[in-house]
């Protein structure tokens, strides 16, 4: 399967076409309104990057934090990430060698996932400045997704952004951005579930090169328990990524050759690749709608063993009076593919209670 330029254009979600504001800008709270704190939940020094006092009552914007580790040290250098939908172009700061930093719509692959998800990839090359010669730009691959519900003033409930690059043996340099755009009402008691999808990027730490990922995603919620220790919140979230699919950079479904991948280096079997899943537990649900936590996926190899294929974590963030959608980024690795090299998924999804 090959996807091509028939995906959805991103302005037609948004009033007048006139594009978004760069992430963050409307995410920050109003000081004039009361109320806030964790209430319990979730540890704030965990939070990644973001809105300084989260707060219920508004919108919250978080982004990928910086990293010391040996070849993840490229991690949350993407800035001033912001869509324009009258020019379908996306603007990305903080990283070398991606042209004019305007990311254009991907060619040959334009969206992911049915459509959901859009493409963007920076110019593969940049005029130098004074003689005009051609100066080659290294791999940069972007991918945005937005919400379905507008608000009042044109802006998308939710979005995230996630921008990659395969030019570094390394995971090389780039980032991820979520946020919601206004307030979330959390309930004291009762249960939900919200489905929807996702879509990623592959990148390898040991070698170079990208690859595309999609999933179907459900998330549900018991918001009477756990029960806290502390008086605030203790809810129970899980979570499920199913019918993953892998995709080379040209948008071919490569999902049988990295079963097979799995299947020689582990003497399994496989027919499919491992559901991910939500590990879970108390503590990872605030009051101010973010959630954070465990994921990881397992397989049986062909000796009855059951193996971690994939250990990681999400990020999210709860919207809506109802709530009514959640908007996050998981990020997974595994070692399971290639000796010498771990693979990593960054992927977005946006899930919504109502189909």
């Amino acid at each position: 399967m090959k996807f091509n330029a028939a995906g959805l254009l991103l302005c037609t979600f948004l009033i007048g076409c006139g594009g978004t504001a760069p992430f963050g800008e409307d995410a920050t709270e109003d000081p004039t309104e009361e109320g806030g704190g964790t209430d319990g939940g979730i540890d704030s020094e965990g939070l990644p990057p973001g809105t300084a006092s989260p707060s219920p009552n508004n919108g919250i914007f978080r982004s990928e934090p910086r990293s010391e580790e040996d070849g993840a040290n490229g991690n949350g250098y993407a800035t001033g990430i912001s869509y324009d939908g009258a020019t379908d172009t996306f603007t990305v700061d903080g990283l070398a060698f991606d042209g004019g930093n305007v990311y254009q719509r991907g060619n040959p692959v334009s969206s992911l996932n049915d459509g959901a998800f859009s493409v963007y990839e920076a110019d593969q090359q940049f005029p130098d400045s004074v003689t005009n010669t051609p100066v080659n730009q290294l791999t940069h691959r972007a991918i945005y997704g937005v919400s379905r519900n507008i608000d009042a003033n044109g802006q998308p409930e939710t979005q995230f952004a996630i921008v990659r690059t395969g030019a570094y043996v390394g995971y090389g340099f780039g980032g991820f951005v979520y946020q919601r755009a206004n307030d979330v009402n959390m309930p004291s008691s009762g249960q939900a579930v919200f489905n929807g999808r996702s879509a990623g990027l592959r990148d390898f730490n040991g070698r170079g090169g990208l690859e595309y990922t999609t999933a179907n995603v459900e998330v549900a919620i018991d918001f009477d328990d756990f029960n806290d220790d502390t008086g605030g919140r203790g809810d129970g979230v899980r979570g499920e990524f199913t019918n993953r699919r892998v995709f080379d950079i040209d948008g071919n479904d490569i999902t049988a050759a990295v079963l097979a991948r799995i299947n020689n280096q582990n003497d399994a079997s496989l027919s499919s690749l491992p559901d991910a899943r939500f590990r879970i537990g108390p503590g990872v649900l605030d009051g101010n709608g973010e959630a954070i936590g465990t994921i990881a996926s397992n397989y049986t190899n062909d000796e009855g063993t059951t193996q971690i294929y994939e250990d990681g974590n999400y990020y999210a963030i709860l919207s809506g009076e109802d709530p009514d959608e959640i908007v996050g980024v998981i990020v997974i690795e595994n070692s399971a593919e290639f000796d010498s090299t771990v693979v990593r998924e960054t992927s977005g999804f946006i899930v919504h209670r109502t189909p």
